[in-house]
């Protein structure tokens, strides 16, 4: 294997681990938006923009990867195939839970009902993550994968 292709399968492994960590900032910033804002003043436009861009880049990390990576993984891992299996449905346990949140934004909720929201996503997400970089990460480094990385692992 010559070292571009060494680099290329490596990257994937980088390039879940800096997806996770744009995600775990996204959410920080949400919150800290959250803690900081009153739903009564202009400032709960920038609020309702962190909580969409967060759901939305979250929610497409996770649809990029049970469209493109988890097929590829299971093709090469059947082995897998359970893990990946419970990963999916940490991706609707998710999904729920961001959909709660944004119809909380949507209705206006003030800022601890969506702090709520946030912490329960916070901790389903940091479970979520660490799980799949353990479960995972090993064998990204292997994976025989051309893909783009943004359609993969989320616009993020």
């Amino acid at each position: 294997m010559s070292a571009n292709e060494e680099a290329r399968l490596i990257a994937w492994s980088s390039e879940l681990r800096a997806v996770h960590a744009r995600l775990r900032t996204a959410l920080r910033v949400t919150r800290e938006a959250v803690e900081s804002g009153d739903p009564a003043e202009p400032a709960a436009r920038d609020l309702l923009l962190y909580c969409h861009g967060f759901c939305s880049a979250l929610d497409g990390h996770h649809r990029g990867e049970d469209r493109e990576l988890f097929p590829a993984i299971a093709a090469a891992h059947p082995e897998l195939r359970d893990t990946l299996r419970y990963l999916q449905q940490d991706h609707s346990m998710i999904a729920h839970l961001l959909s709660g949140l944004q119809s909380s934004v949507d209705a206006g909720a003030p800022p601890r009902v969506l702090d709520r929201h946030l912490e329960g996503i916070a901790a389903i997400m940091e479970s979520h993550f660490r799980y799949e970089e353990r479960q995972l990460l090993e064998v990204l480094e292997t994976l025989a994968f051309d893909a783009d990385p943004s359609a993969v692992l989320g616009p993020l």
